[in-house]
């Protein structure tokens, strides 16, 4: 789980982010409601979250640390073809709910299940790996590019409706890609779920969008 030829983000500057411990892994993920985070499918385990936080070796002011109430992936996930990678947590109650300030936030999440414009200008953070040997505790960032169905299909045959990809046009070793989990943010709304291929370019994300109807129902119970 890889950002590469990103740099370090504003601290505090995505205040969506999720650090999700899973036993002795990471992922990332994003609140999408007050005690909503979203993350990848791929990532299912025994999590706890932590909000509000810049450099995760640091017991940061800012951070709020959960558990993890409720687990609930996409029915229809394959570990596989990764298709349908999603997964949505409820976090416990400890002492109230999450609470909301400058430094933990909920991302908007997309209205309609319009496809993203090809060379549309997104975002993508993440704690991990920087390049080969080197990994960072701070949250790093990196732009990237959505490409078009059709150049995606050259890359990954099996590209589903439920996926889009995105990298960067210039530089391969610019594309790779944030944390496993993480939001591709465009335009300020987040459109996709950092799935694979984040060691060679382009990414493939889940598309949040194509999930409108299970989201809400999910977010209902």
């Amino acid at each position: 789980d890889e950002i590469v030829g990103g740099h370090e983000a504003q601290p505090h500057s995505h205040p969506y982010m999720a650090y999700l411990k899973i036993g002795d892994f990471a992922c990332g993920g994003f609140l999408v409601a007050p005690d909503w985070v979203m993350t990848a499918a791929h990532c299912l385990g025994n999590t706890t979250v932590i909000l509000g936080a810049h450099d995760i070796d640091e017991p940061e002011r800012t951070q709020q640390v959960r558990g993890v109430l409720e687990y609930h992936p996409h029915p229809e996930y394959n570990p596989m073809t990764k298709s349908n990678d999603i997964l949505l947590l409820k976090a416990r109650q400890t002492r109230g709910s999450t609470t909301l300030n400058d430094y933990v936030k909920t991302v908007p999440l997309p209205k309609t299940r319009s496809d993203l414009p090809t060379g549309t200008k997104c975002v993508i953070a993440g704690w991990g790996k920087i390049d080969d040997n080197r990994v960072t505790s701070k949250l790093f960032e990196t732009k990237v590019s959505v490409y078009s169905r059709r150049k995606c299909i050259q890359f990954y045959p099996h590209l589903d409706t439920g996926m889009v990809c995105a990298g960067s046009f210039h530089e391969l070793k610019d594309s790779s890609q944030g944390d496993s989990g993480g939001p591709l943010v465009c335009n300020k709304v987040a459109q996709g779920i950092v799935s694979f291929g984040y060691n060679a370019p382009p990414g493939v994300y889940a598309r949040i969008s194509n999930y409108l109807p299970w989201i809400r129902r999910t977010l209902r119970e």
